[in-house]
């Protein structure tokens, strides 16, 4: 079987074309945007299975499972956001190592963590993540509505969940 002379980096690429509506798309600025939140969104899913695993204290059980349910809504937000941008011609790079060097959020710390402060910890990362991908729904509007659209249910979901981890802190 011969082998292509085209680098496997450019072969079945989505190219931008008047047919799929993707020409007057700055793939790059898109992209680079989706790539940006893909980190943030897989730091996010890790750092709430780091604490399912390690929270302890009193109100454990309700925070174990609310952190599941932040775990999976993360993944399923990180899988569009991913599949958003390749769907556009832009090649995402979820890889641990680019996920660990990119984020802009502060590392989760080792070990057994008590469940008040696993709650403001989290509470803040989302709010941290909040703001980055409003600054992006921001930016998509006028460059592509359809990653914009995408961008404002990922931003909703975020808040959402900001708002419930932020109310568990009512009263401390």
């Amino acid at each position: 079987m011969a082998r292509s002379s085209t680098p496997a980096s450019e072969r079945n690429v989505i190219r931008p074309t008047k047919a799929n509506g993707l020409v007057n798309v700055d793939v790059s600025a898109v992209g680079n945007d989706l790539q940006d939140t893909l980190v943030e969104l897989t730091d996010l899913h890790l750092r709430a299975k780091q604490a399912h695993w390690n929270v302890v204290g009193r109100h454990f059980r309700q925070v174990h499972l609310h952190l599941d349910e932040l775990t999976d809504e993360m993944r399923g937000a990180a899988d569009l956001v991913a599949e958003r941008a390749v769907s556009i011609g832009y090649p995402v790079d979820g890889r641990p190592s680019t996920v660990a060097k990119s984020t802009p959020l502060p590392e989760f710390p080792a070990g057994q963590v008590v469940d008040d402060e696993v709650v403001a910890l989290i509470t803040e990362a989302l709010a941290d993540v909040c703001g980055s991908v409003r600054k992006r729904v921001e930016h998509t509007d006028e460059l592509d509505p359809a990653t914009q659209d995408l961008l404002i249910e990922v931003l909703q979901t975020l808040e959402k969940q900001h708002w419930m981890f932020a109310a568990q802190k009512a009263g401390t």
